[in-house]
């Protein structure tokens, strides 16, 4: 009698398990998922932005006037770093385009702000500036050095949206 309760009782554990693993399939199925997309949340930049004009050396940039599909994902000041600059988006195609900026050597900022793209011979005048073009294997950028800082707008996304980024950044 012993052995066959025990037998029993491990054959009711084992239909147990297929009952759960039925259910929890039958709820996979119907509750709805994207896995495809992690949802990015939108941040607000404005106190970070007053704050870095008010205490960086340069006039630090932000994008005006962008429609509501571009959306803002990160953003960082840090005075006691060179005044490091960082504001991160991602475009109305999903890809990612960064503005940074900083008073450190703009040899060594290019380079890590661009995760080392290399330099170009374009250069292309928007707003009154001189961009060079960086072309990269991670980010592309557009790289302008003027008043004391370097700025870069750099990310995934091509030329043409990070001329977009640029056309669209204010000072004051």
């Amino acid at each position: 009698m012993a052995g066959r309760q025990g037998n029993q009782t491990v054959k009711n554990m084992l239909w147990s398990l297929v009952v759960i693993a039925l259910v929890a399939g039958v709820i996979y199925l119907f509750i709805p998922h994207d896995e495809s997309k992690t949802p990015v949340k939108r941040v607000d930049y404005r106190v970070e932005l007053l704050t870095a004009r008010r205490a960086a050396a340069y006039p630090v940039a932000a994008p005006e006037g962008l429609s509501k599909e571009w959306k803002p994902t990160s953003v960082r000041y840090n005075g006691a770093d060179h005044d490091k600059w960082h504001l991160g988006f991602l475009d109305p195609d999903g890809e990612y385009v960064v503005i940074k900026q900083s008073t450190e050597k703009p040899a060594r900022f290019i380079d890590d702000a661009t995760r080392e793209a290399a330099r170009t011979d374009t250069v292309e005048k928007v707003g009154g500036r001189d961009w060079r073009r960086y072309k990269g294997t991670t980010y592309d950028a557009l790289v302008s050095t003027e008043k004391g800082a370097t700025t870069v707008v750099a990310g995934t996304a091509s030329f043409g949206q990070l001329t977009k980024m640029v056309e669209a950044l204010k000072t004051s």
